[in-house]
């Protein structure tokens, strides 16, 4: 048996076909959805890039205890159980934050992995004469042209020099060289048996650097504002940058759709959906503009970014077309690896093996916890979704929990050292006490204050503009938030900072 793993990220369902869009281009999502299983309650857990990443390999909420981090030491990855039981594992990748200090203990849990540089900031050529020409339109030349202690000087700068060496020096775009080495391995390994593949690309995360071909399906044709990343809050540009923007992340939807396909066509021509499970998945959605606002993070987890596509064709089972209404998230996922190459659970995994929901549409929960550490604290039952912001004067007390203390780009300051200690072992540390260091990580902070706790009902209300005032059903939902805080162990600052009983 063998398994591949298509994953995105930040790839709204609601810029797909099969989840009802019907003005961007993606006969391959579609295609697939008439081979796999269509997932219609998907949910994501951790927020955002690498605690999302953290959760497909252990199959446990991570954010409730720390940051965006590496693979703890006490963590079981399901692509090294899958190694270590004689299933061969291998990651393609052009997710540059694998290769930073925050990410940096996930690609060596495979047997083997492929990195391809160059997307968004990733510090890949040495590009030191200044003559990266930046358009006054684009929200790059707004930051360069800032003060010059801005942190994201480098980031952004890099973002244009990588362009350059990939238009100009003819590298080519990430995703198209990521899906040539994911088709050079199918076609050297598909006689061979017992492997899995992950084949993970950025895109369609900002910026939206996409081949022409496709921003030309969307009526673009080079004249339009050079707005292609948008800043992380609320909408502010002019309103003639707000509509090219948002075609610009269709067409690099459609330029993953795309290459989506040859991965469709692979299967085809090798006869694969005999013996190969199929998952298409991604770590969350973005706001376009919703709400007012631009991508996620800073901002409660409406709809658009927390409710997500997933598809799942299992060559045991054979269905295919057909739709689940079941609350499923991304935890399920090493679970269903594990037990599709039938490898047992560990027992800190949250996650569910999805084979029955496929079958018969079976739960496998009654609610899923999601979030950001130090955010909105959520609960969806998949009617009802509930944000809980912290109650008191100060987003506190909050703690970050780990033995590999670091952020995304680098390790923790001295600074967040100066009070540090052990905590007692957590039931999924394996025993190991923990270092506890007070968290600097507060982007929650201003939603909360801003937005304060939320509540809707999305049978009502699916595009959530109308906050519920029911507590009866509040209280229902409290419950729920408690029983899976408690399932996660969670920590007992987390219960008073949002003002629960533990």
């Amino acid at each position: 048996m063998k398994a591949i793993m298509v994953m995105y990220d930040s790839l709204n369902r609601h810029m797909l076909a099969p989840y009802g869009c019907d003005w961007t281009h993606t006969p391959n999502f579609r295609r697939l959805a008439e081979r796999a299983v269509t997932f219609d309650t998907c949910y994501v857990g951790s927020m955002p890039c690498m605690p999302a990443r953290r959760e497909l390999h252990t199959g446990r909420y991570n954010f409730l205890h720390r940051s965006w981090g590496p693979v703890e030491p006490f963590d079981d990855s399901m692509p090294e159980l899958l190694k270590n039981a004689g299933v061969y594992s291998h990651l393609i990748t052009d997710h540059y934050h694998y290769w930073e200090e925050g990410g940096a203990t996930y690609h060596t849990r495979y047997n083997s992995c492929e990195f391809v540089r160059g997307q968004e900031g990733d510090y890949w050529k040495a590009h030191l004469p200044d003559d990266i020409d930046l358009h006054p339109d684009s929200w790059n030349w707004r930051v360069r042209n800032a003060p010059p202690k801005d942190p994201r000087h480098g980031t952004l700068r890099h973002d244009y020099v990588n362009r350059h060496y990939m238009e100009k020096k003819g590298h080519g775009f990430c995703q198209a060289r990521t899906f040539d080495l994911a088709k050079e391995f199918i076609e050297t390994n598909r006689s061979e048996d017992n492997w899995f593949l992950q084949v993970e690309t950025f895109d369609p995360h900002e910026p939206y650097h996409v081949d022409e071909a496709f921003l030309k399906m969307y009526g673009m044709d080079g004249s339009e504002p050079d707005f292609d990343w948008p800043p992380y809050g609320p909408v502010g540009e002019r309103r003639e940058l707000v509509e090219p923007l948002r075609k610009r992340n269709a067409a690099l939807v459609s330029m993953c759709d795309h290459h989506l396909g040859r991965v469709l066509d692979l299967m085809d021509r090798h006869d694969m959906w005999k013996d190969t499970m199929l998952i298409v998945n991604t770590d969350h959605g973005y706001l376009l503009g919703e709400h007012d606002l631009w991508a996620k993070c800073c901002m409660p987890f409406y709809e658009e970014i927390a409710h997500t596509p997933l598809f799942v064709w299992d060559p045991r089972l054979g269905v295919a077309g057909e739709r689940r209404r079941s609350l499923v998230q991304t935890i399920d996922l090493p679970a269903t690896l594990l037990d599709f190459f039938g490898q047992p659970l560990p027992p800190d995994m949250q996650g569910r093996p999805l084979r029955q929901t496929m079958l018969d549409d079976t739960p496998v929960r009654e609610a899923g916890l999601f979030g950001i550490h130090g955010g909105h604290v959520n609960v969806t039952d998949g009617r009802h979704v509930y944000m809980r912001a912290f109650t008191g004067d100060r987003n506190e007390p909050l703690y970050q929990y780990t033995l590999m203390p670091t952020h995304m780009k680098r390790t923790f300051a001295v600074e967040e050292f100066a009070n540090v200690d052990l905590a007692a072992p957590f039931s999924f540390t394996k025993g190991c006490r923990v270092m506890r260091t007070q968290s600097t990580y507060l982007r929650g902070d201003m939603p909360q204050r801003k937005w304060g706790t939320l509540l809707f009902d999305l049978n009502a209300d699916p595009r959530q503009e109308q906050p519920l005032r029911d507590p009866v059903v509040e209280q229902r939902m409290i419950g729920l938030l408690l029983q899976a805080m408690k399932d996660n162990d969670a920590p007992p600052e987390q219960y008073e900072r949002l003002g629960l009983a533990n």
